[in-house]
């Protein structure tokens, strides 16, 4: 299984990257992270007919801006996109006039489904549990290739948090802010908080993605904040767009 971060940056583009979108590749799935504007890379990856699912954490633009380019696709297989209650509603707004091609004339199918929290197979098994943020948020947990991913996008320290990231394989976490930030008023995770989650749920290893663009002005920032998160978990991989990773 090979996991390609085609944005790693929180809020808004930069040099340093797009926002946030991963894609996982299994045996016999196409898995995509949240739709930031890294999405417009997925046609590099995306080279053959293995169904393709989008899972979106919740609507905060650096989560979902990239789904205007869907019309750049020219896919043979539909798109089966999952988010939370509300999600069909709020797409077939936005992927409309006058913001971009409607869905129902871009050159593929795409198939939208609103997910309870639980545990669901579709036809992979993911749990989803809502995680801490400003504005409802869902963390995922998939279940493939005898392998557990667990995504934790924009929350702070929680216990649904952990409960995803239970014995993971590979652990994915925003990390918004930098070393020792926090803030009541706008819940995100800093290096530290990512560990903490990482090392209560057991997890094999850790990724950091989703940095505050704000915050993180170069890369050399980000890789001091690996550095810090791996004081309290030994296994940290710090994302940078278009880097790999096997699981």
């Amino acid at each position: 299984m090979r996991l390609v971060f085609l944005g790693t940056n929180g809020w808004y583009d930069t040099e340093t990257g797009n926002t946030t979108c991963t894609l996982i590749e299994t045996e016999d799935y196409f898995i995509v992270l949240d739709a930031g504007n890294g999405l417009h890379k997925v046609d590099r990856y995306i080279t053959s007919k293995k169904p393709i699912y989008v899972f979106l954490s919740h609507f905060h633009l650096d989560h979902i801006i990239g789904l205007h380019v869907l019309n750049k696709f020219n896919f043979g297989q539909d798109i089966n996109i999952y988010g939370q209650a509300g999600t069909k509603n709020i797409l077939n707004t936005i992927i409309n006039e006058p913001y971009t091609v409607p869905i129902d004339k871009l050159p593929f199918k795409v198939n939208i489904y609103e997910l309870s929290e639980g545990v669901h197979k579709i036809p992979f098994l993911v749990k989803c549990l809502f995680l801490q943020h400003s504005s409802k948020c869902l963390g995922f947990r998939f279940e493939v290739q005898n392998k557990v991913i667990s995504y934790c996008a924009d929350t702070k320290i929680c216990k649904n948090a952990v409960e995803l990231a239970k014995n993971a394989d590979l652990l994915i976490t925003e990390c918004s802010f930098g070393p020792g930030q926090y803030s009541k008023k706008w819940p995100h995770l800093n290096p530290e908080a990512a560990a903490k989650i990482a090392k209560e749920a057991d997890a094999k290893k850790l990724v950091l993605t989703h940095f505050d663009a704000s915050i993180y002005q170069t890369l050399q920032k980000r890789k001091e904040a690996g550095k810090k998160a791996a004081e309290i978990f030994n296994n940290v991989v710090v994302a940078f767009d278009n880097m790999g990773v096997e699981v």
